[in-house]
């Protein structure tokens, strides 16, 4: 009897332990569940913002937008500059003139003033400068890392630049006095600063931008600001004035043309500036900068072609040096995107895995 009264008591207590136990294995599943479901977010969200990041390579609209911009700034880099050269081989010499147009505000005033003091070989030879000063900036700014390929580059380039330089040596203005040489000098030298600097400061502020729109808005923006720059400095100097008296009594191919080519002028510059922007956002300062350095060549062989300049020996190795760096560096990012692309995979791949071990705790 005493056996018997003691089962019901011990059943229960069987019972009641086995809700216990499952209890426990509920909240620790439950416990699981908690702890990797961030993981699992943020994998989704790495995924999704890395997608959404139209500066990642593996954005469907990275190349053709990688494309797009280098052939705005090749169409206007090379366009603009023969557009500068016709208007200046016809008597056009206003400095306002060619700021307006450009619409960037104190660089290019800086940059026009230059070119109005100097002989294009002095000019062409301090600007060379700026791209080793734009690698120097980006390495303080955006901690660019300085590889064989890049220093390579900048090298090549700068005395590509350096040989241009030389080869106009004998282009010098009559009235060039000893003050005037020195303001071109440091004004030129300004620009060419300024440049350098622009650049890795542009770079800099893209990086907490992923839309490729909003950098065509800033830009935009941006031209409007120095556009309106200018044209208070014009206002102050008369500028528009000059600008009339010029295409009626200096600039030889008559009102029209004069007025055809300066709206040519500022469209084909606009596209150099969008396209530079267009370069900084989705590739670098550096790249920037060694793109419109290497299209220096291409605007000498543009000069070669359309105004049938002389093309002289140093002309040639200058150009061989500038594809030579110019393709040096394009290897360089070819090799560091397929790096990013391997690790990228073995990312995805880590990611899937723990997606897995994760369903099979759940299910478990």
């Amino acid at each position: 009897m005493e056996v018997t009264s003691q089962l019901p008591t011990l059943h229960h207590q069987q019972v009641k332990n086995e809700t216990i136990d499952t209890e426990s294995i509920d909240q620790e599943i439950g416990e699981k569940e908690a702890h990797l479901s961030p993981t699992m977010d943020n994998i989704t969200m790495h995924h999704d913002q890395l997608h959404a990041d139209q500066k990642s390579s593996t954005n469907n609209r990275y190349m053709p937008l990688l494309f797009i911009n280098y052939l705005l700034l090749f169409v206007g880099s090379l366009s603009s500059s023969l557009l500068s050269k016709y208007y200046f081989n016809h008597k056009g010499s206003s400095k306002w003139v060619s700021t307006w147009v450009q619409s960037v505000g104190l660089n290019n005033l800086s940059f026009s003033w230059g070119n109005a003091y100097l002989p294009v070989s002095t000019s062409a030879l301090l600007l060379s400068s700026q791209l080793a000063f734009n690698l120097l900036l980006s390495v303080i700014i955006v901690k660019q890392k300085i590889t064989f390929s890049n220093v390579n580059c900048v090298i090549l380039l700068t005395l590509s630049s350096i040989l241009i330089g030389l080869d106009s040596s004998h282009e010098k203005p009559n009235d060039l006095t000893k003050k005037k040489y020195f303001i071109g000098f440091f004004c030129t030298i300004g620009a060419g600063l300024l440049f350098a600097l622009n650049m890795p400061l542009l770079e800099r502020v893209y990086k907490k931008v992923y839309c490729y729109e909003m950098v065509m808005e800033m830009q935009f923006i941006i031209e409007i600001s120095a556009t309106a720059l200018a044209t208070i400095g014009m206002l102050c100097d008369n500028g528009f004035s000059d600008l009339k008296e010029e295409s009626q009594r200096v600039f030889d191919m008559g009102p029209t043309v004069y007025y055809v080519t300066i709206i040519a002028n500022v469209v084909t510059w606009q596209f150099c500036f969008m396209g530079t922007a267009g370069m900084v956002f989705l590739t670098s300062s550096l790249t920037g900068g060694v793109c419109m350095t290497a299209l220096l060549s291409m605007n000498v062989l543009g000069g070669v072609v359309v105004f049938r300049d002389a093309f002289s020996g140093i002309k040639a190795v200058a150009t061989v040096l500038c594809i030579w760096g110019f393709c040096s560096y394009v290897y360089g990012i070819y090799t560091k995107m397929v790096e990013q692309k391997s690790e990228m995979r073995k990312k995805n791949e880590s990611s899937t895995e723990m997606i897995h071990i994760v369903n099979g705790v759940v299910k478990n």
